[in-house]
């Protein structure tokens, strides 16, 4: 799992809007991506969680060329801070009221 903690300059909103749109499309169709959960925390961060099936599925999306360059355009344009963290979900368990 990827947790990812953003703050963006507010700069190319535009593009970073269609970027982002682009990335959650194609890390959908990457081999072992199992979903996403996305909040905004009350100073404006964004913080996304991504789950692949394992550290090898992250690593291709990570290195991925489109991403790549996602990647640095964020650096360049888009964030004035972001954060990623990698982790591992070691144990899972919901519960939803009926009806």
């Amino acid at each position: 799992m990827a947790i990812l903690s953003t703050l963006l300059s507010g700069e190319d909103s535009e593009n970073h809007t269609r970027t982002e749109a682009r990335m959650l499309e194609l890390a959908e169709k990457q081999p072992g991506y199992l979903g996403r959960e996305s909040s905004r925390t009350a100073d404006g961060r964004d913080v996304t969680l991504v789950y692949y099936a394992d550290e090898q599925s992250l690593k291709a999306w990570r290195d991925s060329p489109d991403h790549r360059h996602a990647q640095r355009l964020g650096r360049e344009r888009w964030y004035a801070s972001y954060e990623v963290r990698i982790a591992r979900v070691e144990r899972s368990y919901r519960f939803e009221t009926p009806g």
